[in-house]
């Protein structure tokens, strides 16, 4: 089995891409879906997140907008989230790999893949890259996003030319959709995947 990490900065269409290698038949694991169900209502971190940061849990379920309020631009308390984060996400991780065994890939999006130092655990590196202007564009259109969120957000991200250096393979979306889907074609095949393996 081939492991393959998925990387790139916020905005850079991380999200779209995983989708056509699912399409493809390569399994997907999506670290920040991941985290998204184990904080929603039943989820298994809401408690633990509860007991550290009691004002950002509402009905049975964590608010993401107040949990990133308590946490950005605070790095003691970013770093308390994530120890309760990574075991639980890194648990999930485990379960996905046996569930899949058979997969001749697997595909891990993992957005802080290098700032993380967690790229020794792949064969491959894939990083998603745009202009910073058309991520600024994309980012800024999203609910609730702010100029000065986004900063601090790419303040934790390693610079994408920096991803793009240390990448096995980079997948350029600023083009079309289909533009997109031939770089991936591209992808799977120096790699032996072809489409539905």
């Amino acid at each position: 089995m081939m492991p393959i990490a998925l990387t790139g900065s916020i905005g850079m269409g991380k999200s779209t891409v995983a989708r056509m290698f699912e399409r493809a038949g390569v399994p997907v694991f999506d670290a920040d879906a991941e985290v998204r169900r184990l904080q929603a209502p039943g989820g298994e971190l809401v408690d633990a997140i509860a007991r550290r940061f009691p004002s950002s849990v509402q009905e049975g379920a964590v608010d993401r907008e107040a949990l990133s309020a308590l946490v950005l631009g605070k790095p003691e308390e970013l770093a308390a989230l994530e120890a309760i984060v990574h075991l639980a996400v890194h648990q999930a991780r485990t379960r996905f790999i046996l569930d899949h065994g058979d997969a001749p890939a697997l595909l891990f999006d993992i957005p802080l893949l290098f700032e993380t130092g967690g790229e020794g655990a792949f064969d491959k590196v894939i990083v998603v890259s745009a202009p910073a202007d058309v991520q600024r564009q994309r980012v800024l259109s999203r609910p609730g996003m702010t100029a000065d969120k986004l900063d601090a957000l790419l303040a934790r991200q390693m610079p994408d030319e920096d991803k793009r250096a240390r990448a096995d393979f980079v997948i350029d979306t600023s083009g079309s959709f289909e533009e997109t889907a031939r770089q991936v074609e591209h992808i799977l095949a120096c790699l032996g995947l072809s489409a539905g393996e």
